[in-house]
């Protein structure tokens, strides 16, 4: 079945067709990491996981890159402000190097219990500082930046198309470019691709350059990570729709200008999570992070599941409400599955049957632009159908949750004694181990829960534990 994606670059649906066939190369921008993911953000990964999923679901061999960006994003994405992680170091009394390595590791603990699968590739933009002036050179050789007052710029008048992933001709950003710029750019839409002391007198993170002693431009790490990782042309790159009209265009120019092709065929971006009529942002205060919602007693799946029932190019309002009904849903979900594998016994775990109808209708859902709604509709359908035996719409569940994430393959049997908290902490915490590719904590794990009576097994659906 063709996988269809609307592409933010052609503002249409396209079947999805890759450099190579049966593979897919794709890149999401990765966390600044000054501070805590707030839910919104994490939506945005979400929708990306849902995109691998159901490539790997479709039989497409993915390599998933994700920077982490811990040097160079200003507190305004359009050259102004200070560093993000410089500022939050100031705030917190602590070195840029402990914030980044705190908030990554909190980050991707977020994504764990998220059940968000681990990107192939996790690349720092600190470790890749070479890569990023080997790339500016290229550009500097093809007479598409300038110096002035100490710090190098993109040219953005060399480049005749640039903007067009926003949908707007040139003349019509610069008409709507804002005035107070930094005065050393021709152009108010002229972008930083490496900065020296003369920007911050106090940047902490400081490299050798051929310009200067300096640091990177936020832009300039995405492309030479993603070419780095991906080559100089790949499939798939995503993100949040707010980094359409700044990021995502300079990541564009920058990269098409220095190796004179198209560098990416498909562009995916996620909506926006919007609280109170506004969209949730760091910048605002008084964000919600997902430590907020499991102190209220919430799951981080129930946030998943919330998420789901929202097509990912549509705006979500999230309220305590509504994610209570998700909850009560997710509730429902497992119950009714439970006591299906109740009724099926071990003949849920052969191979599939009269369920294949609704995986047809589940997998036109997802390759339709990942329709994550309707799947989610399909996977009803499926459980409550009294026509089918519990066995074959047991099977079906799973099989549709290697795309929706929930983790029904933990479901245990209804009337099977439920593990006590103690023993689900330590499967979730193997479970972050293995995510982590920490073999040996997931195994010390697994003999400290079968001291426990409690015996764990990875199975292609996911991981399964039984009482001995």
């Amino acid at each position: 079945m063709p996988l269809r994606l609307f592409n933010t670059l052609s503002r249409q649906i396209e079947e999805f067709h890759p450099l190579v066939p049966g593979q897919a190369g794709l890149y999401a921008c990765g966390p600044t990491v000054y501070n805590f993911a707030h839910i919104g953000n994490l939506r945005t990964y979400l929708f990306e996981d849902l995109l691998v999923r159901t490539l790997r679901y479709l039989g497409f061999q993915v390599r998933h890159v994700m920077n982490v960006t811990d040097v160079g994003h200003l507190t305004d994405d359009a050259d102004q402000g200070e560093d993000k992680m410089v500022k939050s170091a100031r705030e917190q009394g602590r070195t840029v190097w402990q914030i980044a390595e705190f908030y990554t590791r909190a980050f991707f603990e977020d994504l764990a219990r998220l059940n968000v699968q681990e990107p192939s590739v996790v690349c720092r933009a600190t470790e890749h500082i070479d890569d990023m002036i080997g790339l500016i050179r290229r550009l500097e050789a093809r007479g598409f930046t300038y110096s002035a007052g100490g710090n190098l710029y993109f040219d953005i008048s060399r480049l005749p198309d640039y903007g067009k992933l926003t949908g707007q001709k040139l003349e019509d950003l610069k008409a709507g470019a804002r005035v107070e710029l930094d005065a050393g750019k021709r152009n108010p839409l002229d972008f930083a691709l490496w900065f020296t002391r003369s920007k911050f007198e106090h940047q902490a993170m400081l490299w050798d350059s051929p310009w200067g002693r300096g640091y990177p431009g936020w832009h300039i790490e995405c492309s030479a990570m993603s070419m780095k990782y991906l080559g100089e042309q790949f499939d798939i790159h995503c993100g949040g729709v707010d980094h359409i009209p700044v990021h995502h265009t300079n990541e564009l120019a920058q990269s098409e200008a220095a190796t004179g092709r198209k560098w990416v065929s498909y562009w995916l971006h996620g909506e926006f999570l919007v609280l109170a009529r506004e969209k949730m942002a760091k910048s605002a205060g008084g964000f919600l992070t997902l430590a907020a919602l499991r102190e209220r007693g919430f799951d981080p799946l129930d946030y998943r599941y919330f998420c789901l029932n929202a097509h990912y190019r549509s705006q979500l309002a999230f309220s305590w409400e509504a994610l209570e009904g998700a909850r009560s849903a997710r509730g429902n979900l497992t119950e009714r599955l439970a006591q299906l594998l109740a009724e099926a016994g071990p003949a849920a775990r052969e191979k599939s049957g009269p369920e294949r109808e609704y995986l047809r209708s589940f997998e036109h859902d997802l390759s339709g632009d990942l329709n994550a709604p309707k799947g989610l509709a399909d996977l009803w359908g499926l459980l409550r159908d009294a026509r089918l035996h519990p066995a074959d719409r047991v099977r079906g569940a799973l099989v549709m949750d290697r795309i929706l994430g929930l983790r029904l393959s933990e479901v245990q049997p209804a009337g099977q004694e439920p593990l006590d908290e103690g023993a689900r902490a330590l499967i979730e915490e193997r479970s972050r181990a293995r995510s982590a590719r920490d073999w040996a904590r997931a195994d010390e794990l697994r003999r400290k829960l079968r001291g426990l009576g409690i015996l764990v097994e990875d199975t292609p659906d996911g991981v399964r534990w039984k009482k001995l």
